[in-house]
This record gives structure tokens, C-alpha cells and sequence, in this order.
């Protein structure tokens, strides 16, 4: 009776030995912090790179975008009223952020950076644009009472870059600068590829 007892109880210390071996194996090592990738380096010449927008600013304008940030950059060109000959006031921000990776959990594989910048992305309350290249959504809202300001969002992600537009003006026709501003997020997403 004893050599029984014996028996399975290495019978079961030799399967659960090779189970957990087994187990082991296929989960490979640990996580660690430098399996996660970071996020990359956007060119220091970005803004530059977006180009003249000139066109979405009063004549008098340089339409310059100004840079600025390290992780994430942002570009800023703003007019005011003293420049004033078709617009009274226009301001255009890009901010673009490139998304690291990130630890999942205990055992999991890291989130690459694709899906931090989507998950970015996804909650956004703005609201989906369909038939577009990439990802995009928008969001305007009227400044005033004359129905002639608005300021327009677009948020753009490709692979692990989110783009946001925010541009506002007056007077401005809502279609034109909702147009203006998607130029302007597609011509940032190709200047990160």
C-alpha cells in the first residue's frame, strides 16, 4: 500500500514538473521595463516641414508656424486684429504626439505604441469623419453670435501618432474651415511618416 502511495505521488510530482516546465517555456520570461518601446523623436524642424498657412491667416500674416515641445511638438501661428484684412482674428495650433509602448500587466505582453495612440484616439468625443485615409474625427463649435466664427478640432492618428488641429477664425464659413483644418492634420500625419 505504501509503494503505491510512493508511486503516485512521483508520478505526480513528474507530470506536474513537466507541465510546469512546460508552462515555463511557452511563457518565456518576464516583462520587463526595457521591453517596452518608447516613444520616437519627431524631427526638430516639423513645423517648418507642415508648410506656409498662411491662407488660413489675415494677408498681413507670415502664416510661420512656431515649434515647440519636446515629446510631443506643437506649432502655433496666431493673428490678430492689427493684421486684419479678411479675417479679424485666426489662430492655428498642431499639436503632434508620438505614443510609446506601455507595461500591460503581470505576465502580459506591453501595448505597443500603434495601440497607445489609438486607445488615445478612440476617447475622443469627437465625432467620426468617414471616408478618410486615416483614423479622423472633428468637433466645431461656434464662437459668438453672428454664426461667422468657429473653432474647428480635427484629430488624425496614423501607426503611433495622434495629430490635433484646432483652428479658429472670423469670420469663417464652417465647411472652410473644417476643410482648412483636415489639410492641415493630413499634411502633419505625412510630414511624421
Amino acid at each position: 500500500m505504501a509503494s503505491r502511495v510512493v508511486r503516485g505521488t512521483a508520478i505526480a510530482a513528474g507530470v506536474a514538473a513537466v507541465v510546469g516546465g512546460g508552462v515555463g517555456f511557452a511563457l518565456g520570461k518576464p516583462v520587463q521595463e526595457d521591453d517596452v518601446v518608447p516613444a520616437r523623436k519627431l524631427a526638430a524642424d516639423l513645423c517648418a516641414r507642415i508648410g506656409d498657412v498662411s491662407a488660413l491667416l489675415p494677408k498681413a500674416s507670415s502664416g510661420r508656424l512656431l515649434q515647440s515641445g519636446t515629446g510631443a511638438v506643437t506649432c502655433t501661428a496666431v493673428a490678430g486684429r492689427q493684421a486684419a484684412t479678411t479675417f479679424s482674428t485666426a489662430s492655428v495650433k498642431v499639436t503632434i504626439t508620438p505614443y510609446g509602448g506601455k507595461l500591460a500587466g503581470a505576465g502580459e505582453v506591453p501595448y505597443t505604441p500603434e495601440a497607445m495612440a489609438k486607445k488615445a484616439f478612440d476617447r475622443s468625443p469627437f465625432d467620426s469623419v468617414p471616408d478618410r485615409p486615416y483614423p479622423t474625427k472633428s468637433d466645431q463649435t461656434a464662437v459668438g453670435l453672428a454664426g461667422e466664427s468657429f473653432t474647428t478640432r480635427v484629430l488624425v492618428q496614423r501607426a503611433d501618432v495622434v495629430v490635433l488641429v484646432e483652428y479658429t477664425a472670423n469670420p469663417v464659413l464652417a465647411e472652410t474651415a473644417r476643410q482648412a483644418a483636415t489639410v492641415v492634420a493630413d499634411r502633419a500625419i505625412w510630414e511624421t511618416k
